[in-house]
């Protein structure tokens, strides 16, 4: 899934890093009529073979949006509640070695 973040106020390399630290790996990634760097960004791309694997639901595909969402809206505040929201997710789909 490739997120457009232009009009956003963050580049894609922030985000990859915010999102980073609450647990939830993305990567930076250009967008069409990309006006960044390819070191920097507009955007993200989000694989889907992890959450796939798991066998997250749609309710929980929903949760992912939410807290990406929530983390790059409020990126300048104390997001350790969000870690503890992916922590949840994963524990409820855990992975099957």
């Amino acid at each position: 899934i490739l997120v457009n973040l232009s009009n956003k106020n963050i580049t894609g390399k922030e985000a990859e890093n915010l999102l980073d630290s609450i647990g939830i790996t993305v990567n930076k990634n250009t967008v069409p009529n990309e006006k960044r760097s390819p070191f920097v960004t507009s955007g993200i791309r989000i694989g889907t073979a992890a959450v796939t694997t798991r066998g997250f639901d749609v309710e929980a595909m929903k949760e992912i949006a939410n807290i990406i969402n929530e983390a790059i809206e409020n990126k300048d505040k104390d997001l350790s509640y969000l870690n503890e929201r992916v922590k949840v997710l994963c524990a409820k789909y855990p992975l099957y070695i």
